[in-house]
């Protein structure tokens, strides 16, 4: 433990050699970097028709409420500009190209900016999508843009990215061992890929709070205690079809998401609970009377979210998506 530094921007310079190590750890290099066209028929060879034609057999069988939560996914993924901007503005980072904190920033959207065209290519072949209207809710996403109620904060700013990162690569894994049960062993695999990514980007980000805690534990558990209180919102809750209002959209996409199984509320818990164990909070140090109200409030937070998770039923399917034909 070091002495506790006062000023966010300190802790920032403070770690910015920790987090070029994360970097060299935890990022890819182009090279050896995965791409889309790796894992979706190549349009160069003869072979390109008959294995999209294959392609669209085997998303024929594919749930509806799968399909749903795929377009909602690729949306999200596909929103990359408005979270690299959100990047940029945190406070405190250093805003020097070359510096550990920019190139974390320009490689991490690097690496997510694939994500998008993968899903979104696959969806095209599959004939299952009205892509103009997909194309449309992802327009929209960027445009409204989100509120994250980080404050720009890097403090709260990296407690959900922890949390969201964490939280997609579930979706996307899920969403790999339905589509290879409903027999599509290629969209399986693109999304085995993509929830890698998320793991590896999780990890960073949680390393980056456990880092902070070491800094400045006190005003760390605050920002924690602050953003579990307001909830971690995921980026898409502005999601919305043409013609629907705000937040009735990502609402249906929930649904969807619950009665599949891909993303529920008992993981929204189990997320916290690999938190508090991942950053120590029972045993961190440093902190004042606010400080133990804190990490009191986040530490009791997990029993009262299962109390509430056992009480939520998933809608029955009645929402039909614009999205899907």
């Amino acid at each position: 433990m070091i002495t506790t530094i006062s000023s966010r921007v300190e802790v920032m310079k403070w770690m910015e050699d920790f987090v070029a190590e994360k970097y060299n750890e935890l990022i890819k290099s182009v090279e050896d970097s995965w791409q889309p066209a790796d894992l979706l028929p190549d349009s160069r060879f003869e072979t390109f028709f008959e294995e999209v034609k294959n392609l669209r057999e085997r998303a024929r069988d594919l749930s509806y409420d799968l399909l749903a939560v795929l377009v909602g996914d690729t949306i999200t993924e596909e929103a990359l500009p408005t979270y690299e901007s959100w990047l940029m503005k945190i406070d405190g980072l250093s805003q020097e190209p070359d510096s550990p904190w920019m190139r974390w920033n320009r490689s991490w959207t690097a690496e997510e900016n694939r994500h998008g065209d993968a899903l979104n290519r696959y969806l095209f072949l599959s004939g299952r999508i009205n892509m103009r209207e997909m194309e449309a809710s992802t327009q929209y996403l960027i445009a409204d843009g989100f509120d994250l109620q980080t404050d720009n904060d890097p403090y709260r700013s990296f407690v959900y990215t922890s949390y969201q990162e964490t939280a997609t690569n579930i979706s996307h894994r899920r969403v790999a061992q339905i589509a290879k049960k409903q027999g599509d062993l290629m969209l399986a695999k693109l999304c085995g890929h993509v929830a890698a990514d998320e793991a590896r980007h999780a990890k960073a980000y949680k390393s980056f709070v456990g880092k902070i805690f070491e800094a400045d534990p006190n005003e760390m558990m605050l920002a924690f205690e602050d953003m579990m209180r307001k909830k971690i919102v995921m980026p898409a809750h502005y999601m919305r079809e043409l013609g629907v209002e705000i937040g009735k959209t990502f609402g249906h996409f929930t649904d969807a998401a619950q009665r599949i199984g891909v993303y529920t509320a008992h993981d929204y818990t189990d997320i916290l609970e690999d938190l508090l164990v991942e950053w120590r909070i029972d045993t961190v140090t440093g902190l004042n009377e606010a400080g133990e109200r804190a990490r009191d409030y986040v530490m009791a937070l997990p029993n009262r979210l299962k109390r509430v998770a056992e009480r939520m039923k998933a809608p029955s399917l009645e929402y039909k998506f614009r999205w899907i034909d």
